[in-house]
C-alpha cells in the first residue's frame, strides 16, 4: 500500500511525476485544500488494517509536510502496520528524525539522484544533495533503517558507479534504481528521459553494481519499470545471489494499491490519475474499491489480448504482459506496448535496429499526466541525440546553482 499523504513539497523537482508543490486542490490557496483530514486518515488506517495490508509506504509531495504527519504515523504503528517513507529529505532535520523514530516509522528511503551538482539540478534546489545526505545521517542516528532510491535518466546515467560508492559510504541497507519515466514534469523535458536503446548500456551496468552490492551487504533492486528479460534478469530481480526470481507482470491492483491525498484510489501510486483512479474512499468504502473496482484491479484480468506492437509478439508476453503499465501508458497514451524493455532493445540491436521516442503531443500539466510519443524505429548506427539538458534545466542551473 502506497499512500500519498500530501502533494505539498519543499522541492520543485524537474522529474516529478505528480508535479508536487501545493496541497491537492489548493492551487496555492490553503482554504481550498481537498486533502484528507486527520480523522479521515485514521479511518483509512483502520480500513487498511481490516483489509490485511502488510506494509504502508508514505509518499508525497513530502509526507512530513502534512500537518498531521506524526499523528498518522502513530495511528499506523498502533494498528500494527509496518510503515516506511520515501522522501527527498530537504527539511528532514535531526529533531524530525527522532520524532519519526518515536512514532514507529520502520525505514526511510531518501532520494539521491546523482552526484551533488546533478542532484541539485534535478531537484531544482540548491543544497538539496547536502540536505538529503544529512537526512540519511539523522535517520541512522535515530535508529531508523535507511535506504536510497535513484531515478536514472540522461543527466545522471554516467554517474551510477560513483553514486554507488557514495551511498556505500552512507551505510544504506538497500538501493532501488528505476527509470525516470516521461510522467508529470518529466513529460515536459524530452531531453531528460533515457531513450529505449540506451537500456543496452544502463541495464548491464546496474546488474554489475548489484553483484558488488551483494558482496557489500546492500540489496540493490530495480524498480518495476527497469528490465526486462535480458541476460541479467534473475540477478536483477532476486534478493539473494543465487536467486531465480524474474519479472511477473504489473502488480498494480493485484498486490499493490495507491491512495492519493484527496482519497482517490488506484492500483499503483504512479499510474495516471485520469485513466486509473477507480473511485474515492470518501464516497465508496476502501474495501469495495479494492475488491470490486475494475479500474483499481485491472491487472487481475489482464491477458495477452491487451498487448500490441512488439509486446504482442514477444516470447515473454504471457509472463511480462507488457511490463510496467504507467511507463507504457506514459509513452503511447495506453498500455500494452512498452519500449522500455531490455530484451526488446537487445533484440532490435541484433537486427541492426533501435527505437527512439519522439514527443507527439504535450502533457496537459496535471499531477500524474503524460504526453504522447511516437515510437520511431531506426538504424542502430543513427547518431545519438545530444546529451545537453533542455532549456528549462539550463535556466535552473543559472538561477539556482
Amino acid at each position: 500500500m502506497v499512500w500519498e499523504l500530501t502533494l505539498r513539497c519543499d522541492q520543485p523537482c524537474t522529474h516529478c511525476g505528480s508535479r508536487a508543490g501545493s496541497a491537492r486542490g489548493s492551487g496555492g490557496q490553503e482554504d481550498t485544500n481537498t486533502e484528507l483530514s486527520l480523522d479521515e486518515a485514521r479511518t483509512v488506517v483502520k480500513d487498511l488494517a481490516a483489509l490485511g495490508a502488510e506494509e504502508v509506504a508514505l509518499i508525497g509531495g513530502e509526507a512530513y509536510l502534512h500537518p498531521a504527519f506524526l499523528s498518522v504515523l502513530s495511528a499506523l504503528r498502533d494498528a500494527g502496520l509496518r510503515t516506511t517513507m520515501v522522501t527527498g529529505g530537504r527539511s528532514l532535520d535531526r529533531e524530525l528524525a527522532q520524532a519519526i523514530a518515536a512514532n514507529g516509522l520502520h525505514s526511510v528511503s531518501v532520494s539521491i539522484d546523482g552526484l551533488p551538482a546533478t542532484h541539485d539540478l534535478m531537484r531544482a534546489s540548491r543544497g538539496s544533495f547536502e540536505a538529503a545526505i544529512s537526512a540519511l545521517s539523522y535517520l541512522r542516528d535515530a535508529g531508523v533503517a535507511i535506504t536510497a532510491n535513484t531515478n536514472v535518466n540522461r543527466l545522471n546515467q554516467g554517474e551510477l558507479e560513483a553514486l554507488y560508492e557514495l551511498l556505500l559510504a552512507q551505510k544504506i541497507g538497500a538501493w532501488q534504481v528505476q527509470l525516470t519515466t516521461p510522467l508529470g514534469r518529466a513529460a515536459d523535458r524530452a531531453d531528460l528521459v533515457l531513450q529505449p536503446y540506451e537500456l543496452t548500456d544502463v541495464v548491464p551496468r546496474v546488474a554489475a553494481l548489484k553483484r558488488r552490492a551483494f558482496a557489500d551487504g546492500i540489496l540493490l533492486m530495480p524498480g518495476n519499470n527497469l528490465g526486462y528479460f535480458g541476460p541479467e534478469e534473475t540477478l536483477l530481480r532476486s534478493r539473494t545471489p543465487d536467486g531465480t526470481d524474474h519479472y511477473q507482470g504489473c502488480l498494480a491492483g493485484s498486490f499493490l494499491m495507491g491512495i492519493e491525498s484527496d482519497g482517490g484510489v488506484k492500483g499503483c501510486p504512479s499510474l495516471q490519475s485520469d485513466a486509473y483512479v477507480g473511485g474515492n474512499l470518501r464516497e465508496t468504502p476502501l474495501a469495495d474499491l479494492w475488491k470490486g473496482n475494475s479500474k483499481v484491479g485491472f491487472s487481475r484480468t489482464l491477458t495477452v489480448d491487451a498487448l500490441w506492437g512488439f509486446c504482442a509478439e514477444c516470447m515473454f508476453r504471457e509472463t511480462c504482459l507488457g511490463g510496467c503499465t504507467f511507463t507504457a501508458h506514459a509513452v503511447s497514451g495506453r498500455p500494452g506496448n512498452n519500449p522500455y524493455c531490455h530484451y526488446r532493445a537487445r533484440t532490435l540491436a541484433s537486427r541492426g535496429r533501435r527505437e527512439r521516442i519522439v514527443q507527439k503531443t504535450r502533457a496537459p500539466g496535471l499531477p500524474f499526466d503524460n504526453a504522447v510519443w511516437d515510437i520511431v524505429e531506426e538504424p542502430l548506427d543513427t547518431p545519438n541525440e545530444p546529451l545537453a539538458p533542455p532549456r528549462e534545466l539550463v535556466q535552473i542551473r543559472r538561477a539556482k546553482l
